[in-house]
């Protein structure tokens, strides 16, 4: 080995080694090399990962694609997203405690145990999202209106939001049997189901929108009806996985759905701070989208593109996260909370490579990322701006992702709720408001504004997965 790739080879090391991570770390057992290490998160993030990215492709396909439509077309679809995701809420806090008790009962060997979580989980699933669908349907004007949608989409927005309310049970479902299989590691399956949802989603939204071949032209009706065709085909694919005997979790072998105390205690216990951290987040986004689109149509479009490329960034860090959570989650049932600590450093390392290239193509190909959703050069000049803003939070978001996974995935998501209280539901909707409207700096303010926002809650994150604190929760 020559002198250049010795010292190659020793600057990896000293920021991406194992050794360097176990300093302050008391081995408890065999530790895998720094290449396993890296090999075993990437296996399971990778998936993750792209399933994350296929997800928030979903909305950034259709808002590509209604685009073609106009900016009022743009401002329907995405007026929906946070009522959509509000009703969604109890879905995702419920599929939080999913995955840590599932993963810690896969650390644990009782797979019995992880089986009648996975089957109380898809009955609870099931019962709660009919509850929002129906909710979601019969409310869904006064619900937009508030939300602020202007008088010349709204019309366009209530139906697609309507149709949207009609596949939530097959989207919640989906989300809880995909937790339920992250949490023992099986992130290829709902990658899966993801790819096949998108498919059939691009498929229908190209005929439906502008009435291609034999399919009638619905436009902004059409693309909603192409996202739940793509949503019942992830809910039947999901369910295909449970029906093999072979499988780990399976509906094939005998088991309870009955939501026994031994059950739901550990469940409840991780969602129910995760329920109070989504009930925030989702009001500081609300408040957040609210006070942006109060701005006008043409900076509102922008900033719901601009939203979508940043979503699809924070893919990355999701499927990091997921892959962390499991991973610390699995190794804190086996009682190894050193390894649980190194893959968490070894996610944030990975984090950080993939946040440097997110921050360079959102500042190099600006203009072209907005070109895609809109060709407007008023619009294309102010997102150019906004995406320069955006790229500054990327390596703050991307970590804390990853960081606030490791947390949920130990059970501790009372400390994500708080920060999430603080940060979302308070710091990002005041200081936009301030920034955006007193202060003057309009679209700009808001996106300052997130950027404090990621980047307090790094570093909260970052502080609480320093501390170990999360190594002694017990499920």
């Amino acid at each position: 080995m020559d002198n250049s790739t010795r010292t190659k080879h020793s600057l990896f090391n000293y920021f991406f080694g194992i050794e360097q991570m176990i300093k302050k770390t008391e081995p408890l057992g065999q530790l895998p090399t720094t290449a396993n290490a890296y090999r075993n998160f990437l296996k399971m993030a990778w998936p993750s990962a792209l399933e994350s990215l296929l997800v928030g492709l979903i909305g950034s396909i259709d808002t590509m694609m209604v685009g073609t439509m106009g900016e009022n077309a743009i401002n329907a679809v995405g007026i929906t997203n946070q009522p959509k995701f509000i009703l969604l809420a109890v879905i995702f806090s419920l599929n939080v405690g999913v995955v840590a008790v599932v993963a810690r009962r896969r650390g644990e060997g009782d797979e019995a145990g992880a089986n009648h979580t996975m089957r109380v989980a898809i009955l609870l699933s099931g019962l709660l999202s009919l509850f929002a669908s129906a909710l979601g349907f019969l409310f869904a004007r006064p619900i937009l209106e508030f939300a602020g949608a202007d008088v010349v989409y709204l019309e366009d927005a209530v139906t697609y939001f309507r149709i949207l309310c009609v596949s939530i049970v097959f989207t919640a479902l989906n989300l809880t049997i995909n937790a339920a299989q992250r949490g023992c590691g099986n992130t290829k399956i709902s990658m899966r189901t993801n790819i096949v949802a998108n498919i059939v989603n691009v498929i229908f939204n190209y005929l439906l929108i502008h009435g291609i071949w034999i399919f009638p032209e619905w436009g902004v009706a059409g693309a909603a009806v192409a996202t739940a065709l793509g949503a019942v085909s992830a809910c039947l694919i999901s369910f295909a996985t449970l029906l093999s005997k072979k499988g780990y979790l399976s509906l094939m072998r005998r088991g309870s759905f009955k939501p026994t105390a031994a059950i739901l205690r550990p469940v409840l216990k991780v969602s129910s701070s995760a329920f109070i951290e989504q009930v925030f987040m989702r009001i500081g986004f609300f408040a957040y989208a609210k006070i942006v689109a109060g701005l006008g149509p043409t900076p509102y479009a922008v900033h719901l593109i601009c939203m979508n490329i940043l979503n699809l960034s924070f893919c990355f860090g999701d499927g990091l996260g997921i892959a962390a959570s499991a991973l610390v989650g699995q190794n804190l049932g086996s009682h190894r909370p050193d390894l649980s600590t190194i893959y968490g450093k070894v996610g944030q390392r990975i984090a950080f490579v993939c946040s440097t290239f997110l921050f360079l193509l959102f500042v190099c190909a600006r203009h072209g990322l907005i070109w895609l959703f809109a060709k407007e050069p008023e619009t294309i000049a102010l997102g150019g701006t906004i995406m320069v803003i955006m790229a500054f939070s990327t390596h703050f978001q991307t970590s804390q992702v990853v960081l606030n996974g490791c947390l949920r995935g130990a059970g501790d998501s009372a400390f994500v709720a708080a920060t999430s209280m603080v940060s979302i539901a308070l710091i990002r909707p005041i200081l936009t408001y301030l920034l955006c409207y007193p202060m003057g700096l309009g679209l700009s303010g808001a996106w300052f504004s997130l950027v404090v926002d990621q980047g307090f809650r790094f570093i909260a994150g970052f502080s609480r997965f320093s501390s170990g604190k999360w190594t002694r929760i017990r499920l």
